[in-house]
């Protein structure tokens, strides 16, 4: 062995017994806990990695007693005699201290899937890891809202805006990676995925959108993506489908249409352009599933399922083939006056699919019930908390089939929730992949604090689809909490959901 190598390792070892290892762990698991607050009197904030560890190692505060407040989304730690939550620790280097923190979310967090110092903790602990890239990958600081689709027998990820390690500014043309299929990649979907980003010459992840194909002339904006569909061309050969957005800011829209995959240069490319006032524009992540006629759909929730396409190649490109579910007359954009309202000669209001013909969505049905234009009993809108019987606004989310319950399972983030605008994940089921949706049940809560776009994840389910999983991006944007999360913001987490939790029942269709 080299001296230098020697040398390294030694230093590496004294490093480690400096430290003070704290193991945070889930009380009705034993899991490990990512995203616990541990914060010293003197207001030192530590965070858990995904393994749920903190190395400890401030100078002055080794050897001695430690007090550290402790607090997590969705999770509690005892409070003690005069109501302060944490516990003091004597920090002997080289030693270690587990505590148990009591879960109150229905959902387990279990780690972070993106962004630097995943399991930062872990490495300076000199701990096992159970990912390939613990610590930085594709030099990937930061990634919004995830997309995810089984594509030539592998998992293809995709993300908005990316931050970088070099500068504030990152790249904001569609991140993308792959990964291995359950199964056959070595990591259970439990503990972690193996990312395999799709990297540019310095090897920071690159955009993966070329709406100017040969042109160094790239348009202005950002480009996000969404709608990701699989299927055979004219030739038969399988292809990959998305839609995409490029936006000036979150309200100014420059242009949408759709994109074909191209395999050679793995990136996507500009197939046909979507005019922005067309009334239907598939977005979300589309559910495929037999229609009420047996063909096969390509389904959009966002959360809701209002928007559907044949799963075939000749309508995917054509967008008189979309079909809205609306309470709207057949051509018509918007309503405005009880005319545009399809009644039948009894003043029923019918919702059905329609082509060429607006979506309504949960905003517009507000309006028009503020209106008078339909009544309560007529909304196809109508999610409720299954305890309170409060209404729960739904924002985004996805709908799947579980074979466990032999429901379409819809995982939701509610707008405007009680503990945050944007942060509180409810469960809900159906008969239908349409609905409708009635009662739901609080699974997971982000206190002050953004975790927007929730994605269900079918090919993880486990046990038959009893176990369930989701992520979403946590942050703090939209909150009005100017606290950042150390190295979690801006980032992809992942939860797993265990649907026979009798937690669950209130939500569930019998």
């Amino acid at each position: 062995m080299r001296p230098s190598l020697i040398l390294i390792i030694a230093l590496m070892a004294s490093r480690v017994d400096a430290l003070h290892i704290i193991h945070i762990v889930d009380d009705q698991t034993n899991r490990s806990v990512p995203m616990v607050e541990l914060e010293t009197v003197n207001h030192i904030k530590c965070v858990t990695d995904s393994n749920g560890v903190v190395a400890f190692d401030e100078p002055g505060l080794m050897n001695c007693d430690v007090w550290f407040s402790i607090k997590s989304h969705g999770y509690e730690y005892p409070a003690d005699g005069f109501g302060s939550r944490g516990k003091t620790i004597l920090t002997k280097d080289g030693g270690k201290t587990t505590l148990k923190i009591k879960r109150i979310n229905v959902a387990e967090r279990l780690y972070r899937i993106t962004g630097q110092g995943i399991y930062g903790e872990s490495v300076k602990a000199g701990l096992t890891v159970p990912i390939d890239a613990p610590v930085l990958n594709g030099q990937v600081m930061g990634q919004d809202s995830v997309q995810l689709v089984v594509y030539r027998d592998k998992l293809y990820w995709f993300w908005g805006d990316t931050q970088k390690t070099s500068y504030t500014l990152g790249q904001f043309g569609t991140s993308g990676a792959t990964s291995e299929l359950p199964g056959k990649g070595r990591l259970d979907p439990a503990v972690g995925v193996n990312l395999k980003y799709f990297v540019d010459k310095t090897g920071f992840s690159r955009p993966m959108v070329d709406l100017a194909p040969g042109s160094r002339e790239k348009p202005p904006g950002a480009v996000w993506i969404g709608g990701l569909m699989t299927a055979q061309d004219d030739s038969g050969v399988n292809r990959l489908v998305a839609t995409y957005s490029r936006v000036k800011d979150l309200g100014t829209l420059l242009e949408r249409g759709l994109l074909i995959y191209n395999d050679e240069h793995e990136m996507f490319e500009k197939w046909k352009e979507i005019g922005k006032d067309e009334p239907l524009y598939p977005n979300g992540r589309p559910v495929k599933t037999a229609g009420d006629a047996g063909a096969d759909y390509f389904y959009f929730p966002v959360p809701y399922a209002v928007i559907r396409v044949p799963a075939k190649w000749s309508a995917i490109g054509n967008l008189h083939e979309y079909e809205a579910l609306t309470c709207l007359k057949a051509g018509t954009r918007y309503a405005r006056e009880k005319s545009q309202l399809d009644r039948d000669s009894r003043g029923h209001l019918l919702w059905a699919w329609k082509r060429d013909t607006g979506v309504i969505t949960e905003k517009e049905q507000q309006e028009l019930l503020k209106a008078g234009l339909i009544k309560t009993g007529e909304a196809l809108f109508d999610l409720k908390d299954a305890g309170s019987g409060k209404t729960v606004v739904a924002h985004g989310g996805t709908i799947c089939w579980n074979e466990y319950r032999k429901k379409w399972v819809m995982i939701v983030v509610e707008f405007g929730g009680s503990s945050s605008l944007l942060g509180e994940m409810w469960y809900s089921e159906a008969d239908k992949i349409d609905g409708p949706f009635r009662k739901a049940v609080k699974i997971a809560t982000h206190d002050k604090q953004t975790f927007y776009n929730p994605v269900q994840h079918p090919e993880f389910d486990q046990d038959g689809g009893r176990v369930i999983y989701f992520e979403g991006t946590y942050c703090n944007t939209f909150s009005g909490n100017p606290e950042q999360t150390a190295r979690y913001d801006y980032n992809q987490m992942m939860y797993r959901l265990d649907l026979s939790d009798t937690r669950l029942k209130p939500a569930q269709v019998r």
